[in-house]
């Protein structure tokens, strides 16, 4: 089985086609089942941001696996699969690994640097998880991906390079304001209450605006999140909830707007901002983080408003951060990639040394019950000083040879050690693949503690 990435983002395909094929989280369910019952994929799980969409599966066909996972992304997002082929890209084997790895260091970001996506990481294996379509290999390598994009941000200044998604925006809304100086005293509406409308209502808290309002599809959650931004020990800024219907109202009294839900159709139209933005004396700034969008594009048209959005911000994010820093994670991420694929091919022949030994104890038991037969005077000392011998003598006969086949197995190309050694000692395929899973199950119980 091997590696396999195929999905789009930001650097593939235009915002247009991205917002079309944003995937809710019931759909994401739906595709990891679909791919599963797809006879190329053992093991998948999905990774979707607002700027990308990859699924990673473990595959046995590599032409086979690329056109049933091409064709279930085109399903499942509604956009049909020969206008989304030109944008979709391909990652195999060791280059999946650096692919996720560099996604998880923050270097494939819009933002480079932001720290958001290891949340994101997280969340798409947990979901392989508990949809028991992540195996294996995706919780090694998605939990190997979250140790090495750590590592990146504290042994690097990739944080200083790049910010997050939502400090960007409001720079871009700010311009060549500091972003404190600007929103200071202002009123901000957030339009939604999940972690990017969260972290946005934290920021602009901090930032020291006067007031906050939360408002949400359900209520209960904007309250919560007005509560924890009011308390003393938050950020004590002003905060109150208001619901979905009042969002109209609400926009005419505020002088931020920061819109990020799950929305699959505009929660703002051009007609509404319009009607809150006539006659004001200061511009209505509105930032839109959602995929698809929250606030209608003809927004950038209209007189008295300022629309940041997720197309404005990946032109905006063409400037390049500190070189130094990105190096340093470039050679994190190469080192890590390679640490990993040798650990992974050595584990790939654990399973047949395991049947190996298994096989070697059972020839050891045969042959002291023979001798016991045909020499019935033994005593119990007699009897374990001959068992102890014949067991060292093939433990060292085996030591060398297993030693070195998982040293051979860990470098480049040696995954055909295990076949050799399964031909040369005539090992039952089934007693390996016993071992194996046994040891799948292992790993799963392990793993999933560890989200």
């Amino acid at each position: 089985m091997s590696l396999l990435v195929v999905g789009l983002s930001h650097r593939s395909a235009p915002v247009s086609i991205l917002e079309r094929a944003s995937l809710p989280s019931d759909t994401q369910a739906k595709l990891l089942q679909d791919s599963l019952a797809a006879e190329p994929a053992a093991e998948a799980t999905v990774l979707a941001t607002c700027n990308r969409i990859e699924l990673y599966a473990d595959v046995d066909k590599f032409h086979a696996g690329v056109a049933e996972l091409s064709t279930l992304l085109a399903q499942h997002s509604g956009v049909g699969l020969e206008e989304l082929t030109p944008y979709l890209y391909v990652h195999y084997e060791d280059r999946a690994v650096h692919h996720l790895f560099s996604v998880a260091c923050g270097l494939d970001s819009m933002v480079v640097g932001e720290g958001q996506i290891l949340g994101q990481i997280k969340d798409a294996l947990a979901l392989g998880q508990d949809l028991h379509t992540a195996g294996r290999l995706l919780n090694d390598l998605f939990q190997q991906a979250l140790r090495v994009g750590k590592r990146a941000h504290s042994e690097t200044g990739i944080d200083r390079a790049g910010q997050s998604l939502v400090t960007f925006g409001l720079e871009q809304l700010a311009q060549d304001t500091e972003v404190e100086a600007w929103a200071r005293g202002k009123r901000a509406l957030v339009i939604g209450a999940g972690s990017m409308s969260s972290l946005a209502a934290a920021t602009l808290a901090r930032a020291g605006v006067a007031e906050i309002v939360i408002a949400n599809r359900t209520l209960a959650r904007a309250e919560r999140l007005a509560e924890i931004l009011a308390e003393p020990g938050g950020t004590g800024v002003a905060a109150r909830a208001a619901e979905m219907v009042a969002v109209g109202d609400e926009l005419g009294r505020a002088d931020i707007v920061v819109s990020c839900t799950g929305a699959t159709g505009l929660v703002l139209s051009g007609d509404t901002v319009e009607a809150a933005a006539e006659g004001r004396d200061e511009p209505l700034y509105l930032l839109d983080l959602a995929m698809p969008r929250d606030i209608d594009a003809a927004t950038h048209r209209i007189p008295g408003t300022r629309l940041v959005d997720i197309e404005s911000l990946a032109d905006a994010s063409a400037d390049a951060p500190m070189a130094s820093d990105v190096d340093h994670v470039r050679g994190i991420v190469a080192d890590e990639v390679a640490a990993f694929g040798a650990a992974q091919r050595a584990a790939h022949i654990t399973p047949t040394v395991v049947a190996l030994r298994t096989m070697a104890a059972d020839v050891v038991a045969s042959e002291v019950a023979r001798l016991e037969g045909r020499l019935p005077g033994l005593d119990d000392k007699q009897r374990a000083e001959i068992t102890q011998t014949v067991r060292r003598v093939v433990d060292k006969l085996l030591h060398a040879p297993t030693v070195r086949v998982k040293q051979l197995a860990s470098e480049p190309g040696g995954a055909g050690y295990a076949d050799a050694l399964r031909t040369l000692f005539d090992l039952d395929p089934e007693t390996v693949a016993s071992v194996s899973r046994a040891d799948l199950n292992d790993a799963d119980v392990k793993n999933r503690g560890r989200v």
